[in-house]
């Protein structure tokens, strides 16, 4: 079996705006920027075995914030300045109930399915509170990188990071201990 880091997107990847202790995804591609060092700690996971899956919930396109071909520019673009193996994307708002959008596992389970990845041997990067709780109920390892936000978390996370290399650092040494 293989094994994968699932990756949030918005504030693991890309700068997001922080409002009110709130992050916010960007809505324009100008505005997409992927955060520094990101390709590099990315490139550490692939050099020792792990696919690399992006999950990320886009409810702006659900709500009428943002139009979907913009997500999936800025996506195209992480695919071809980061060693992204696949990205998922729930574009539902929260009120559609789906099955897809994080707190939920459904994007981590459908990825592992298709990868024929073992989410025991697997990790979830996220900053926020719905990343953990969905890396939690896959089944995965879970670190979260403490970006302060003013939301409480459901689930505790294994690990905490501040940044994506820390947490890079972190799968990489317990990745060695096995």
């Amino acid at each position: 079996m293989r094994r994968a880091v699932f990756l949030d997107r918005d504030g693991v990847l890309n700068h997001t705006d922080v409002k009110g202790g709130k992050p916010y995804a960007p809505i324009r591609f100008q505005d997409f920027k992927i955060l520094p060092g990101t390709f590099k700690a990315l490139s550490s996971l692939k050099k020792i075995g792990f696919d690399l899956v992006v999950i990320t919930n886009q409810p702006d396109v659900g709500n009428g914030k943002v139009k979907k071909e913009t997500v999936e520019q800025m996506n195209a673009y992480l695919r071809t300045e980061l060693p992204i193996d696949m990205i998922k994307v729930c574009y539902h708002a929260k009120r559609d109930g789906c099955q897809c959008r994080k707190p939920k596992p459904g994007m981590i389970l459908e990825a592992a399915f298709e990868l024929q990845t073992s989410l025991s041997k697997s990790y979830l990067v996220g900053d926020r509170g719905g990343d953990i709780s969905a890396g939690k109920a896959a089944g995965c390892t879970t670190i979260l990188i403490n970006k302060h936000y003013a939301e409480k978390l459901i689930d505790k996370p294994n690990f905490y990071a501040l940044s994506l290399e820390s947490a890079v650092n972190k799968i990489i040494s317990l990745d060695m201990g096995n």
